[in-house]
């Protein structure tokens, strides 16, 4: 039995005839009919019989009918707190982050939320492969993820908002030699030792770009995905590496070169399920993460 099923038999208390019921919901009587015998196969006994042309409740029935004004008062107030619920500015939004957007991220969406009413964040950090971020939407409100210009689009199961298109530089030592050049290419850091990420993130495939550009292998010195301990090995000596322009601390003793040649770029998109953003407070998350790329995305950059 369902709701509608317990509503027609309710009216048929009420109005005493299938064609007023008909009537009064706007269907056909036969549509009424069959409701009618679909809530009989629930039931193991009779809830409606003949009495002369009219069809009327049995006591089974009338019982029943009692118990649907209780399950539409139910059903109404489910509803009105769930639409409360969506509606409500505040309450508890997940947000779900790699590493280098949490430490950019995570600090403004704070501060803009500090005000009574705001929505609550519940922050985590996330670094997983490309093909796990999507995933990752059934247990968080949001999830700021990232992928290569040139990789395969996120699945058709996740909604996205870009926050930044951010340009990947070259990383080395502040006295390397290239750093007094504006600009470096694949043929000048295809030689030099290198600190990248593991594989099966998203960084990796520019290294690779780097590689099949020069014409050559490059020496993989160092597996590190967090930026900012990679900072401090090239810092050392350790190699050279890619590093986000916007998203990672600036590194006193390192120099960043743009590279030309190959796509390096990444973007850096918020995923969520369509439905999340139903509600008001995760809509506005969405927001402040808008305006938070703005404040991160360093200008003339």
């Amino acid at each position: 039995m369902d709701e509608r099923q317990l509503r027609i038999l309710r009216e048929l208390g009420e109005l005493g005839s299938v064609t007023a019921v008909a009537e009064a919901m706007l269907v056909t009587p036969s549509a009424i009919s069959q409701q009618l015998r679909l809530l009989q196969r629930s039931a193991r006994v009779p809830l409606t019989e003949r009495d002369g042309r009219r069809l009327v409740l049995t006591d089974a029935g009338q019982a029943l009918a009692g118990a649907a004004i209780d399950v539409e008062t139910a059903l109404a107030r489910a509803r009105h707190t769930v639409e409360e619920f969506v509606d409500r500015p505040e309450g508890e939004v997940s947000v779900a982050a790699f590493h280098s957007a949490g430490a950019a991220f995570f600090p403004l969406l704070l501060r803009a939320l500090a005000h009574p009413g705001a929505p609550v964040p519940r922050l985590a950090d996330k670094d997983v492969p490309q093909e796990d971020f999507p995933r990752l939407t059934r247990e968080y409100d949001i999830v700021l993820a990232h992928r290569l210009d040139h990789a395969p689009p996120w699945p058709r199961t996740v909604a996205v908002t870009t926050l930044l298109h951010e340009p990947l530089d070259v990383a080395m030592p502040a006295d390397h030699p290239l750093a007094t050049k504006r600009r470096v290419t694949p043929h000048d850091v295809a030689g030099e030792p290198w600190i990248t990420v593991h594989d099966g993130f998203p960084v990796m495939a520019t290294v690779e770009a780097i590689a099949a550009a020069a014409g050559r292998r490059v020496h993989l010195a160092h597996r590190i995905n967090e930026f900012a301990v990679a900072a401090e090995v090239v810092a050392a000596g350790g190699g050279l590496a890619l590093m986000p322009r916007w998203t990672t601390r600036r590194h006193p003793a390192l120099a960043l070169r743009p590279l030309s040649g190959v796509q390096a770029r990444r973007h850096i998109d918020a995923l969520y399920r369509p439905e999340r953003t139903a509600r008001r407070a995760v809509h506005t998350v969405v927001t402040e993460l808008r305006r938070a790329a703005q404040t991160i995305r360093r200008p003339g950059d």
